[in-house]
């Protein structure tokens, strides 16, 4: 049988306490700054400063629309948070990916478009997005026709 021994002083421990303890606070550090860089992200939203970021965005749903806005208006983001009408729009944002909460008190543009491709429409069906501060921060798809409904970008179907 072979028995090894070592002796390690009281400062040495300490120290490689000390090392681990610093190890991670750093690692803690690291994660919530990443976790931070993907809420900012969030945040920042998609470009929608210009007419053609705008129409890009719609494009990459599918839709196509006429090439100007039928309507432009400023809103207001609610800062109440107990509104039911803004609490169930944003339940239908937060299953895009935005949250108007975090715009809660900002005036934001609102852009809507004709759909000229939404699939058996009745009626005319309308692409809103949001913006603020150059950025599309949300927006639906509302189908205008007797019993029509509001929706995500996504194309039904």
């Amino acid at each position: 049988m072979f028995v090894m021994t070592a002796k390690v002083s009281k400062t040495k421990i300490a120290a490689i306490f000390v090392l681990l303890i610093a190890l991670v606070v750093l690692l803690v550090m690291l994660l919530v700054g990443l976790q931070d860089g993907g809420e900012t992200a969030q945040q920042t939203g998609i470009a929608g400063d210009s007419n053609d970021a705008r129409l890009d965005f719609l494009a990459q749903y599918g839709w196509d629309v006429n090439g100007e806005p039928v309507r432009t208006q400023q809103v207001t983001i609610p800062e109440e948070a107990e509104n039911e009408t803004f609490n169930r729009y944003n339940q239908l944002q937060l299953s895009q990916g935005f949250d108007l909460t975090q715009q809660a008190g900002k005036t934001a543009t609102r852009y809507v478009y004709e759909l000229l491709n939404y699939p058996d429409s009745a009626g005319p069906v309308y692409a809103t997005i949001l913006v603020c501060e150059g950025r599309i921060i949300g927006g639906d798809i509302t189908d205008t026709a007797p019993g029509g409904k509001m929706h995500g970008f996504q194309m039904p179907g």
